[in-house]
């Protein structure tokens, strides 16, 4: 028996030689097609699967047809695409010249040959994805959708981060057709980039049918060191992988520099093995070899193996200005000094700044001919598909248009005096929001059973089921973050994510980029102060609330029961112009026995009279959520001169009517009026004379001892309005 075994066991070694053998020759037949024999020589040196795909003779065959079609006319548009950053950036006297010109290849190709877009209509929705992560290098971008006929004229590539310009210095969505996305802070656009890929995915599930194909474009994003060195990216990369987003193109431009020093000075890991680690298709390439940029992307793009790619291309940064070229001088604008000799070297006339040949023109021109032929077809299967898919066209249609329905009939009712934690009561709202929105989508970081925010019967989005509509982020709320906005800068979909209110700080600055392109993405962020209790001062929000509302552009609601709460997402949901933070309790709070058309009301107007004084105004309590009970009870004890104003959202508040606001706080009443929050009490100061908060941290004891400890009481607050 042992010999049998012993037989067995080397049967299967020579088995598994034979294959290694089998796909080390084919990884060699693909490097030698995409990068020369030197190359391939070099990669089957590495441990077996390095660099590895499925099916790799077919591969091979594949990537040796892919060549360049018009080689001489795309090289020549690339010198002139980095004319137009070197003249745009020496008039600004300021911006990046070392991505616009180190990468004018893989634009050429990208732009010139590869993507699938129609720039008479840059919101189609099976259009390619382009986002440039590594925003500061936006003269690329800029230079680009000018050249492929984007409704960008030279003057405003002239205007390059002039006043009102469409061309500003990071990219900004809904400013400057042809930008996907807004990015700047790096490693946000990778985010951004799965989420798209993700929304493409889901889109696709939810509308092709076996016969007509309306949704399968791809994602591509430009990405620097400085991006891949970000947090956010790796956290996005993870998520990716993991979900098998084959629809995802990552270009690295991979030139060694970043600003302060060249890239060895801070970086020593091998990027590449920590895609490959994480799940991805991983190629090298000359980045200025546009026949291998071609094979690449082809590859890419035709190789539905389950993994996205990672392409990285060795360039050299301010290539084309040979003083500052693979130099960190390259970063900023040091190149304009020596503008027109690299002009010169370039090609370019001396007299006529701003170049592009009418041969250059010329060939985008019909390039993009070939490109809205292209289009039309698919505007061919499309029409069959609405006329084949009634239900699903009208769907899509509403997404497209943000159609919300009348949610408000759909809310559940809730006892009056019951004690509902808002966690809970967002868990009863969300569920006919989920059913009558199918393009609402959910999600948390790994904390659905606390946050309350799962949707039944939606199912869940997974490698397995694209179609599934709750998202598992795992432990990455950054990167949650910045595919949340992905999503939504993908244009059919209503997105919220989830975690504990403490751990928002983790994604704050994809918060604030939601919040600066006006995107309409729901943050639903429990636990929402001392009242967490047992987890002590770590899990104890106190300054978190506030600072949010430091952020322009995000409501920020905290409702105060469970009336509230369910007006609260209504508003969340309906809102189109920027993010909302809905702030929920782990507490029981008690439903206010007040009507709850006038509560849900009031709160769409993030503040309100919910107890109005019966004699002559004496006080106010101005309140906000789980300290509302509070200020109810202590005006019970106050007499009938007090008033109680809730205010769940002060954003909301501010954009109501001079009158309004009078009528719920009246300026003369402003010493009278005392606020309460179980947090800091800075922001509150604004409309209250006397404040009862929180402005230190919290403490480890049972949530009702924190707030005795802390001051938070119906009898302090009595004492403070009579003060």
């Amino acid at each position: 028996r042992l010999a049998v075994a012993w037989e067995s066991s080397h049967e299967k070694v020579r088995e598994d030689r034979a294959e290694i053998s089998k796909v080390m020759n084919m990884k060699f037949a693909l490097t030698v097609a995409l990068f020369g024999p030197a190359a391939a020589f070099q990669a089957t040196g590495s441990l077996p699967g390095r660099r590895t795909a499925v099916s790799r003779s077919k591969v091979a065959m594949q990537v040796a047809d892919a060549l360049v079609a018009s080689p001489v006319a795309l090289a020549k548009a690339a010198d002139e695409a980095r004319g137009l950053a070197i003249d745009s950036i020496s008039k600004a006297e300021s911006g990046h010249m070392g991505l616009p010109l180190g990468c004018a290849e893989i634009g050429a190709i990208l732009y010139g040959q590869e993507m699938s877009y129609n720039p008479a209509d840059p919101a189609w929705i099976n259009r390619d994805r382009f986002i440039l992560s590594a925003g500061h290098g936006s003269m690329f971008l800029y230079s680009w959708l000018h050249i492929a006929g984007f409704d960008l004229p030279m003057e405003e590539v002239q205007n390059f981060r002039a006043k009102d310009s469409k061309t500003p210095g990071h990219p900004e969505f809904g400013w400057t057709p042809g930008v996907e996305s807004t990015t700047g802070p790096l490693g946000q656009g990778v985010g951004n980039g799965v989420g798209m890929a993700a929304a493409a995915k889901l889109a696709a599930a939810t509308l092709n049918t076996d016969e007509h194909a309306i949704i399968d474009h791809h994602v591509v994003v430009l990405c620097g060191d400085g991006c891949l060195q970000e947090g956010v990216a790796n956290e996005a990369v993870a998520f990716a992988g993991h979900e098998k987003l084959d629809n995802l193109i990552l270009m690295y431009d991979s030139n060694g520099v970043t600003l302060d020093k060249m890239a060895e000075h801070t970086q020593s890991e091998d990027v590449a093995m920590r895609f490959e680690a994480q799940g991805w298709e991983v190629l090298e390439i000359d980045g200025h070899d546009m026949d291998a940029i071609t094979k690449a992307y082809k590859y890419a793009k035709e190789s539905d193996n389950g993994k996205p790619t990672l392409i990285v291309c060795k360039t050299i940064i301010g290539k084309g200005i040979d003083e500052i070229a693979g130099t960190c001088a390259a970063h900023g604008e040091a190149g304009v000094k020596y503008k027109d000799s690299s002009r010169e070297s370039l090609g370019l006339p001396a007299d006529q700044p701003w170049y592009v040949s009418p041969e250059t023109y010329e060939y985008f021109a019909s390039h993009k001919a070939e490109l809205i032929s292209k289009y039309d077809e698919w505007m061919s299967t499309f029409s069959a598909w609405e006329s084949a898919n009634p239900e699903k066209a009208k769907m899509l249609a509403d997404a497209k248009a943000g159609v919300v329905p009348d949610l408000d009939s759909m809310m559940p009712s809730f006892e009056a005096g019951a004690g509902i934690a808002t966690r809970n009561a967002g868990a009863d709202v969300l569920q006919p929001i989920a059913q009558s929105m199918p393009f609402f989508v959910s999600g948390s970081a790994d904390l659905h059973g606390s946050n309350k925010n799962y949707m039944k019967g939606v199912g869940d989005f997974s490698k397995n089921n694209y179609a599934g509509r709750n998202f598992y982020y795992g432990i990455r709320e950054h990167a949650m973050g910045a595919i949340m906005n992905g999503m939504a800068f993908y244009g059919l979909f209503k997105t919220s994510g989830s975690t504990f209110l403490v751990f928002s700080d983790y994604m704050r600055a994809s918060v604030r980029v939601a919040a600066l392109s006006h995107v309409p993405t729901i943050y639903i962020w429990t636990h929402d102060s001392i009242g967490v209790g047992e987890d002590g001062p770590t899990h104890q929000p106190v300054e978190t609330v506030s600072s949010f509302r430091l952020i322009p552009n995000v409501d920020v609601m905290r409702p105060g029961d469970a009336d509230e709460t369910a007006a609260a997402y209504v508003s969340a949901v309906e809102r189109s112009t920027g993010p909302t933070a809905l702030i929920l309790s782990r507490q029981n709070l008690p439903v206010i026995d007040v009507d709850p058309a006038m509560k849900k009301e009031g709160t769409k107007k993030g503040g309100y009279v919910i107890i109005k004084e019966t004699e002559e105004l004496e006080n106010i309590i101005l309140a906000v959520g789980s300290e509302l009970g509070m200020a109810v009870s202590a005006a019970a004890k106050l007499g009938a001169g007090t008033r109680v104003v809730s205010m769940p959202c002060i954003e909301a508040f501010e954009r109501q009517s001079d009158e309004y606001k009078e009528s719920v706080l009246p300026a003369a009443m402003k010493s009278k009026t005392t606020a309460v929050e179980a947090g800091v009490t800075a922001v509150w100061y604004k409309y209250a004379d006397k404040v009862l908060g929180v402005d230190g941290f919290g403490l480890s004891a049972p949530g009702d001892e924190v707030f005795e400890e802390k001051g938070m009481t119906e009898d302090k607050l009595v004492e403070l309005v009579k003060a």
